[in-house]
């Protein structure tokens, strides 16, 4: 395996072109907050009505125990190919090569719905109704705007992380001057009769009706929290790329928390439920409180918001799966074309391009066939991500069974990611015995639900192709693995550091 660690070690990226506040942006970023809330938080109040701010609190506990094994993982092993790499390392080349699937599929679905976005408000933006309701010319520009962010991201990191803080500060200031105004307007009674004031109930998770919507509410608001982990994924461009991902990944879930919150709050407040939970709204409920909130013309610095949201959110999106397929193949679990580097800046190059082109195809193909199919591949998101962040706390625990020397050592390693992973296990599996109905989403197949289909056949999917791979490639699937560094930690500031 010494080859192997040797092309592990540099795989070419960038080294230190990142800090701690360019890690907190890209994470925070990678979530799209205004896009996330726009096409989420209606679903999660026609599941659990008022109780929509506990099912915020809620999810974020399993994604901050999460953030915690990642935090961990990283201070051993910073390898870009993050769950990949790490699953390998505790359970095997088969189990890593499906984290790493997972963490592509996931992305590339998602930059579907993210192109989408993009596309509709684009027109929004300058009032063109009528190309924003075509699905020709919304792809079109959909389609445009992953091929820019792709080029953009084969450009460099610190040119892909400079443009982050630009579409990140447009997006926060929407959202705050949203969110006051709403409060602002409801506490002062200028507000119609649908409006009502915040109480501390909203806040109490015992008051959602069943499981079943707790379960369903649940994952709804993990996929809101998704993509803080891209803060991990860029750690082989990071400086002191062993201790500042993981920093950058657990103060991005708490950021996360502060913003869905507080928005959420004011949503609620002055919509009530009956806009929010109307089935004409739930798709982007910012886009109706908006106008409402802030009049029409101040109601396109919240389009602006989602605009810009979902262009963050796509290029972020991007590099996570470019760096994931790069540290495959610098690890041989896949062709090793995927580990070309541009020599002059300093990112993989067919990795990129593939992600580019990967994504405007599906997204071209499930909008020619149908926007019921483009919906319920969106709809089967969560089981993806709770798939690949449940593996990743169970590859914590166990890669550090035996250095859990310390209370503190105990938590971080052990009890934090277990919780995590527990967490989304039973939201997984609860959520797909939902989703096999086929009244379940807009689609179904042979009497089972198409969200059901699209989520688990996208998992059986890479079984087949790890099979492929495995058969085309057998030196990695079949060949000894390469174990991860003990981390030390210093008593008196918890620093994490790889073992010499």
């Amino acid at each position: 395996m010494a080859e192997l660690a040797a092309i592990d070690d540099d795989k070419g990226l960038k080294p230190g072109a990142l800090g701690l506040l360019s890690g907190i942006v890209i994470g925070v970023s990678s979530t799209a907050p205004g896009y996330s809330l726009a096409a989420t938080i209606g679903f999660v109040a026609a599941a659990v009505a008022f109780q929509s701010p506990a099912v915020l609190l809620l999810a974020f506990v399993p994604m901050f125990c999460i953030a915690y094994a990642y935090r961990e993982l990283n201070a051993a092993d910073p390898d870009c190919g993050t769950t990949f790499r790490w699953a390998t390392t505790a359970f095997g080349p088969r189990t890593g090569f499906l984290g790493g699937w997972g963490i592509v599929v996931a992305d590339v679905v998602v930059m579907a719905n993210l192109a989408q976005i993009a596309g509709q408000y684009g027109f929004l933006l300058f009032e063109a109704d009528g190309p924003a309701a075509s699905t020709f010319w919304t792809t079109l520009v959909g389609a445009v705007w992953i091929t820019v962010l792709t080029y953009v991201c084969y450009r460099g990191i610190e040119v892909s992380a400079r443009l982050q803080y630009v579409l990140l500060a447009v997006e926060l200031v929407a959202l705050a001057v949203f969110a006051v105004v709403a409060l602002v307007r409801v506490y002062t009674g200028s507000v119609g009769e649908g409006a009502v004031r915040p109480s501390l109930s909203w806040f109490n998770p015992f008051e959602i009706p069943s499981f079943s919507a707790l379960s369903a509410g649940v994952l709804l608001a993990v996929f809101i929290y998704w993509g803080w982990d891209t803060a991990v994924a860029v750690n082989e461009e990071t400086r002191d790329r062993t201790r500042t991902p993981g920093r950058a990944a657990v103060i991005s879930t708490v950021l996360l928390l502060g913003i869905y919150v507080l928005v959420a709050v004011a949503c609620q407040a002055y919509g009530g439920l009956a806009v929010l939970t109307d089935e004409a709204n739930q798709g982007d409920v910012l886009a109706v409180l908006g106008n409402a909130v802030l009049g029409s013309t101040f109601g396109k610095v919240l389009i602006l918001a989602v605009l810009t949201s979902a262009a963050a959110s796509t290029q972020t999106t991007i590099l996570p799966t470019a760096r994931a397929t790069l540290s495959m193949a610098a690890h041989r679990a896949i062709p090793a074309s995927f580990a070309k580097m541009h020599p002059r800046y300093q990112t993989p190059t067919t990795s990129t391009i593939a992600m580019g082109v990967a994504s405007v195809v599906f997204y071209v193909g499930l909008a020619a066939i149908s926007g019921n199919v483009l919906a319920d591949s969106i709809a089967a998101l969560g089981l993806l991500i709770a798939f690949y962040y449940a593996l990743t706390g169970y590859a914590c625990a166990w890669q550090f069974r035996r250095q859990m020397r310390t209370a503190r050592q105990l938590l971080a390693r052990g009890v934090l990611p277990l919780v995590g992973a527990a967490v989304l296990t039973l939201c997984f599996y609860k959520s797909a015995r939902d989703m096999w109905a086929a009244d379940y989403g807009n689609t179904s197949f042979g009497g089972v639900g198409g969200v059901f289909l699209l989520g688990i056949g996208s998992l059986l999917l890479g079984v087949v192709v790890m099979l492929i791979l495995e058969w085309r490639m057998p030196a990695f699937y079949r060949g000894p693995v390469e174990p991860m560094a003990e981390p030390e930690v210093a008593d008196d500031d918890k620093r994490v550091t790889p073992a010499s």
